[in-house]
């Protein structure tokens, strides 16, 4: 199983972050081991002091598939969540600074909680979908489906030009504005519409 994760897939993140926004999907990947499950809580790493919430609708792909039209994308993917993903801030600043990779500051252990998946033949409308994130009872961000740069299906087809997508993958599809830093006690929980799916702490 892998993540595979979309960058600046909502303009207005872009812009909040000072990037450009993109004219073909970016994605970048984070191991097995950076996903947490079951609402389980998020340890707070000792190497950053300045960790960021991302939240983000995930796609559960179905069945193994490459370069995938755009038009058949959707028979690859069977069910959609939230996720978060986690970001150590200070460490991809510093590693931009170089010019370096960083994935030190994204694919790290426990960097990609993911919550309860709805199967999509119970949303209304995959190109509607609201969804919004909560610390403390307080919202910090909320999006929709209808604002990404990139639809769904697009995103499939293009990332499997590169990367072959096999059952179990998951897709993290892009966050919208609004990411803050995180501490230690907060609680997290996501909403699709009303219905929550992730509820976890930061220890």
């Amino acid at each position: 199983m892998k993540i595979i994760c979309i960058g600046r897939n909502y303009s207005e993140h872009a812009k909040e972050l000072n990037n450009p926004v993109p004219t073909e999907p970016v994605f970048f990947m984070k191991p097995d081991t950076a996903l947490i499950k079951d609402n389980a809580p998020f340890f707070y790493p000792e190497f950053s002091k300045d960790i960021h919430h991302e939240i983000e609708l995930v796609l559960r792909i179905s069945k193994a598939g490459k370069h995938i039209l755009p038009e058949f994308a959707s028979k690859y993917y069977d069910a959609v969540a939230l996720g978060i993903d986690f970001t150590a801030r200070d460490i991809q600043d510093k590693c931009k600074e170089k010019g370096l990779p960083w994935e030190k500051a994204k694919a790290f252990d426990g960097s990609a909680p993911v919550g309860k998946f709805i199967p999509k033949t119970e949303i209304a409308d995959l190109n509607k979908m609201e969804f919004h994130l909560e610390i403390n009872g307080e919202t910090r961000q909320s999006g929709s489906s209808a604002d990404l740069i990139f639809s769904f299906d697009k995103v499939i087809s293009y990332v499997s030009e590169f990367i072959t997508l096999k059952t179990g993958d998951l897709i993290f599809t892009g966050t919208p504005a609004g990411v803050s830093a995180v501490k230690i006690g907060d609680r997290l929980k996501g909403f699709l519409g009303k219905e929550c799916l992730i509820d976890f702490v930061v220890k």
